[in-house]
């Protein structure tokens, strides 16, 4: 089913659709973006793991990450 069109209201004119609300503006930011630290700047955004104790660990990094030259 269709819904009827507004009706005009006798009393106070023709009925007006109400105006969509305009979109807010961006912000401008003055912020310094250097003064925010970058993924490059953590040991995570270089490929460093989080620190895990023991030997093990540290034999299971020497594996992963030793060059191919040295199988």
């Amino acid at each position: 089913m269709s819904t009827p069109a507004a009706a005009p209201d006798p009393q106070h004119g023709p009925a007006v659709p109400p105006k969509p609300e305009p979109k807010p503006k961006p912000r401008i930011v003055f912020d310094d973006p250097l003064d925010q630290q970058s993924s490059d700047d953590t040991d995570r955004g270089w490929g460093e793991r989080p620190a895990a104790g023991g030997g093990a660990a540290d034999l299971a990094r020497f594996l992963d990450e030793k060059p191919p030259h040295h199988i």
